[in-house]
């Protein structure tokens, strides 16, 4: 039987991919409809406007790549495993995601690129810090995976095979989280325009202050190491 998933992968998984679908509404409906927390329809754009010699665009493309790619590798250099684990720092890169948010906020206000730079950053370091547990695939900057998984899911239960459970909630966890982060962040950018960039950035702190606290804890019983 496959290990059971922690709480604290499920709420963690749920809470960011709430975040990630906040900031990537945000983008899409106040720059340029551009989203800022995947990658496939940038890097899409970026050839179209390559092909058609737009260079402004181009270089903006690419910007946004490269600063995702940045912050998957600050993720990387700070959490040096791709592997979910209890023990790691987890509450100092979400610190630094909530941060760049944050800061994002007064460069997307005054039309400044840094501001979608800085949100793409942030999205590429959450990314990063979540990819295995327990077999397990958890991505939560994107939902392609999930929708893909789901529909194997499906095909293996037309076809009378087993279905891996603990990952079908996994995906639809956080394929609803996503949608809902999506909602949440459209109604908030309806107000707030982009000072909605603000609750993600909340909202990824608390989460970040809530795995140490938990992390705090589980030392304090003699769980993990300190």
């Amino acid at each position: 039987m496959a290990e059971r998933l922690a709480t604290w992968v499920w709420v963690g998984a749920s809470a960011l991919a709430l975040v990630a679908g906040m900031v990537n509404v945000v983008g899409y409906l106040g720059f340029e409809h551009q989203a800022i927390t995947h990658l496939t329809g940038t890097t899409t754009l970026l050839g179209a406007a390559l092909a058609e010699g737009r260079g402004t665009a181009a270089w903006q493309l690419a910007g946004m790549v490269l600063a995702f790619v940045g912050g998957a590798a600050l993720g990387g250099l700070l959490i040096q495993d791709s592997v979910l684990r209890l023990g790691r720092r987890y509450g100092v890169a979400l610190a630094i995601e909530a941060a760049l948010l944050a800061g994002a906020v007064p460069l997307f206000q005054k039309g400044l690129f840094a501001g979608p730079l800085l949100a793409a950053g942030a999205i590429g370091l959450q990314n990063a810090m979540a990819t295995t547990y327990s077999g397990a695939v958890v991505r939560t900057s994107h939902v392609s995976g999930m929708f893909t998984d789901l529909g194997i899911m499906v095909g293996h239960a037309l076809r009378g095979l087993p279905v891996a459970r603990r990952r079908l909630w996994l995906c639809l966890v956080i394929i609803s989280s996503f949608l809902g982060g999506g909602v949440l962040g459209a109604l908030a950018f309806g107000h707030w325009q982009y000072a909605a960039l603000y609750l993600p950035a909340a909202l990824t702190g608390a989460t970040g202050l809530g795995y140490a606290v938990y992390r705090h804890r589980q030392v304090v019983a003699g769980t993990i190491a300190p």
